[in-house]
């Protein structure tokens, strides 16, 4: 069993999924959070998966989860395939490991066998909260014989293992978020640290692995407050050293609930798969709950530089959709035109001739957020299949034969240049603002609203455009 000097130890932070499903947004904080503290202490960001629910653990989760988080570009430095001294990094593989810390707590008597069954737990729960009591174990199985704890294994009774809470004391640790927080032991109880199928439960295994990994900050969320001094009392008991503790706030939806897939919450693939560059969830996330002096778009080492815990709040996290789309489009109006133009995707590659392609992307850029809008506008400059919708074919009856007539003279003269078939309408029809622009932009795209007209009029051709324009 390792042992550990209290010296100092390099930061270190960890992100512990359990790969039971695909990552969800408030997943994904947790391990942003802890990655940008990492990359601004030049410390380690550690990954573990915490896979020991045999029943519901699957490998395609656990290869999801990274590369869900190599595309945000959250790199673990210590891992899955990164190596370390701290290995194996899937607690499925760290059985033997468990076993000799439970028969070092057993073998000091820290800890013993219960045999109280889920039906007998849950009607002494319910009891105590009628009373307004913690709903703590009462101790039943804490003073049984050894005789007659052989006996009951000897009919093949299940049993858990329970940690033994000295009682009468107090745990008392500065959380990095909330504050100096004090429980007291009567309130906890003896708690299980093994099922009575032999897996270890998440008190023990997180704790344990915490300290032989020589984590040094936990970041995770409020949910997991109340676990902290159980891991303490433990890892005290064990010689183990204690990390700092960081608890912060959850994640809720518009209905104040915890952030989930029915109140608007996707996944990392669903958000990939639709468009979302890793660079606008990142800089979403980083915000929410979290507050930076600019309102930038930054890099991943600019969040990391101006990452702090003094920056969060306490209070619960609201989830708005309308400020992750703020920072989608800031992303897109960020990319490099190399990368726009991959970013569109393979649809607009075939709309858009290659000679055509650094116009359009430059064309288009302000008035996208995702691949399909970008596939829209192709759609519209590269097609003849133009889609007029209501409010435009209204401007366009409200202009007029006439004023339509002269626009495609205009055009005759001018070709393409969209300022001088613009002026001339202004000057012979004697129409200008939205009388002028409206009626023209619905007629060339349909639309009311969009990129600049100048722009993508070279695009259309004159070609397209006087057939357009022929109404």
């Amino acid at each position: 069993m390792a042992s550990f000097t209290m010296t100092a130890r390099p930061f270190k932070t960890r992100f512990a999924p359990s790969p039971t499903g695909l990552l969800h947004l408030g997943n994904i904080r947790t391990a942003l959070f802890n990655f940008l503290l990492a990359r601004q202490a030049q410390g380690t960001f550690l990954l573990r998966l915490e896979d020991t629910d045999a029943l519901r653990g699957h490998e395609k989760y656990a290869r999801a989860l990274e590369q869900d988080l190599r595309w945000l570009g959250l790199a673990w430095n210590e891992g899955p395939e990164a190596g370390g001294q701290h290995g194996p990094y899937a607690q499925s593989e760290r059985g033997s490991i468990y076993k000799e810390y439970f028969a070092a707590l057993e073998s000091r008597g820290l800890a013993y066998p219960c045999f109280c069954s889920e039906h007998e737990l849950a009607i002494a729960r319910k009891t105590a909260l009628a009373a307004h009591r913690p709903p703590r174990y009462s101790g039943k199985c804490r003073a049984l014989l050894p005789q007659e704890v052989q006996a009951r294994f000897a009919r093949a009774e299940p049993a858990t293992l329970r940690f033994r809470v000295e009682e009468g004391k107090t745990v008392e640790f500065e959380d990095k978020v909330r504050g100096w927080q004090v429980f007291s032991t009567d309130d906890i109880g003896d708690y299980v640290i093994r099922r009575s199928d032999g897996t270890p439960a998440f008190f023990f295994c997180n704790a344990i692995d915490d300290a032989l990994m020589e984590v040094t900050l936990v970041v995770r969320g409020e949910d997991h407050l109340t676990n902290t001094p159980r891991q303490i009392l433990l890892l005290q008991a064990l010689g183990l050293p204690l990390p700092d503790y960081a608890h912060i706030a959850l994640v809720v939806g518009a209905d104040g609930a915890p952030l989930s897939k029915r109140s608007g919450s996707k996944s990392v693939q669903e958000l990939r798969a639709s468009g979302f560059l890793p660079l606008a969830i990142n800089n979403y996330l980083a915000r929410l709950g979290h507050t930076y002096d600019a309102n930038a778009l930054m890099s991943l080492n600019a969040l990391a530089e101006n990452f702090g815990l003094s920056r969060l709040g306490r209070a619960p996290a609201r989830y708005d959709e309308t400020q992750l789309m703020h920072w989608q489009h800031e992303a897109v109006l960020h990319l490099p035109s190399e990368s726009l133009w991959t970013w569109m995707g393979e649809a607009v590659h075939t709309l858009v001739p290659m000679e055509k392609r650094e116009e359009f992307t430059a064309a288009v850029r302000a008035n996208i957020s995702f691949p399909a809008d970008a596939l829209r506008w192709a759609q519209i400059v590269f097609t003849d299949q133009l889609v007029v919708s209501h409010a435009a074919r209204e401007a366009m009856t409200t202009a007029g034969q006439e004023f339509f007539a002269t626009a495609r003279q205009a055009l005759e003269k001018h070709g393409a240049d969209f300022k001088a078939v613009s002026e001339t309408l202004r000057q012979t029809r004697a129409v200008s603002g939205k009388a002028l622009f409206q009626p023209l932009r619905a007629a060339l795209m349909g639309e009311l609203d969009g990129p600049e007209m100048a722009k993508l009029l070279p695009l259309i051709g004159v070609e397209r455009a006087r057939k357009r324009l022929s109404i």
